[in-house]
């Protein structure tokens, strides 16, 4: 026991003093202990971290949501004040980006402040840093529940995927929760409660409640598409981009990620990612259910495409020398194809907006 971490002796007593943790409890310890999570103390991101996010492979991601946003605002009839509110801005790369860019739009610029709802000391000082020189000084938020109302725009990228998922097992007698327990070696494992709950039951959709035995379904609470379909239903948009699927489905998607490598969930708690796929059918429902109106999702490289990254490359290129250019050509690449270590077709992009605006910039049909 001497040689464990303090996050992993803290789980080993509750779960020695309560009995198995949902996994969904165990994933918020993990990744958001106030001392000890994984996103409380550290930088995750890049080459030297344990994952690559988009706004991490090229400038032009960011400088796209950022024309996004712009865009989204003027449609909005150009308010000010107005809120850039992002979600979960890793080390503020995006949005440096995305300031960047609207420079384009002064007047845009001029309306905005930006708000970031983010956590972890570690990663604001970062932000902070990386935001310094565009001139405008984010406010810091625990969550977007504490965010002042009025017209916004909310950007999330590769947010709601670290939200803690539960996840639930039919079996003859019904959905028993998924907990995580440990064995007779003392090791952690995934077992079930004892008893099915019957309140799990809506949760899980008609068409998918005929599973098979041994089916695993996931689901997060919807508070959060809640709040962001409230914030956006009078005047506001949002852009939710993410790995995940287009309709509910059966199936055991948690993942830990470590070092670029995947890695044991069960091992090492506080030290890799955690993580599961989007439910974009659910998360868009419950926006729609306080009055947001919804658009796709679509695929990444389709909403890339409409936006104009193509052309942005090209530009880019112009300036560029070859070995440059041979690097914007490979992060063109990377955000748009759909191979195993493409993001194109693996990630989704939902957009959300006030019902008044109609489609909103890379969702016309």
């Amino acid at each position: 026991m001497d040689n464990l971490s303090p996050l992993e002796k803290e789980i080993r007593r509750t779960i020695a003093a309560t009995g198995p943790m949902p996994v969904a409890t165990y994933i918020s310890l993990c990744l958001t202990h106030s001392q000890y999570g994984y996103y409380v103390t550290r930088d995750p991101f890049g080459a030297s971290g344990d994952f690559t996010t988009s706004p991490e492979v090229s400038q032009m991601f960011g400088e796209l949501i950022g024309l996004w946003a712009a865009a989204a605002w003027q449609m909005m009839g150009s308010p000010q004040p107005a809120r850039l509110i992002e979600l979960g801005p890793g080390r503020g790369t995006m949005m440096r980006d995305a300031l960047r860019a609207v420079q384009v739009v002064p007047d845009f610029r001029d309306a905005i402040s930006v708000e970031m709802v983010e956590i972890s000391p570690v990663l604001r000082d970062l932000q902070r840093n990386m935001i310094v020189d565009t001139g405008i000084m984010p406010t810091w938020y625990e969550s977007l529940a504490d965010v002042p109302s009025g017209p916004c725009i909310i950007l999330a990228n590769e947010f709601v995927d670290a939200l803690p998922v539960h996840q639930v097992v039919k079996q003859a007698d019904g959905w028993h929760e998924r907990v995580i327990g440990l064995n007779a070696s003392g090791k952690f494992v995934f077992g079930l409660a004892p008893e099915p709950i019957e309140h799990f039951l809506p949760m899980v959709p008609r068409p998918l409640r005929d599973a098979p035995t041994g089916s695993i379904f996931e689901w997060r609470p919807d508070n959060l598409a809640f709040e962001i379909g409230r914030r956006v239903r009078d005047n506001g948009a949002a852009l939710i981009i993410d790995y995940g699927h287009v309709e509910s489905a059966i199936g055991d998607t948690l993942q830990a990620i470590g070092h670029h490598a995947f890695a044991d969930p069960l091992e090492a708690p506080g030290t890799v990612d955690l993580t599961a796929h989007v439910d974009f059918r659910a998360f868009g429902q419950a926006a729609e259910s306080m009055g947001a109106a919804i658009y796709g999702p679509i695929e990444q490289s389709e909403f890339l495409l409409r936006l104009g990254i193509a052309e942005r490359a090209e530009s880019l290129k112009m300036r560029a020398t070859p070995e440059q250019a041979a690097q914007i050509d490979a992060a063109l690449t990377r955000l748009t194809r759909g191979s195993r270590t493409g993001m194109g077709q693996l990630f989704k992009v939902l957009a959300l907006g006030d019902p008044k605006l109609g489609p909103l910039p890379g969702f016309e049909t």
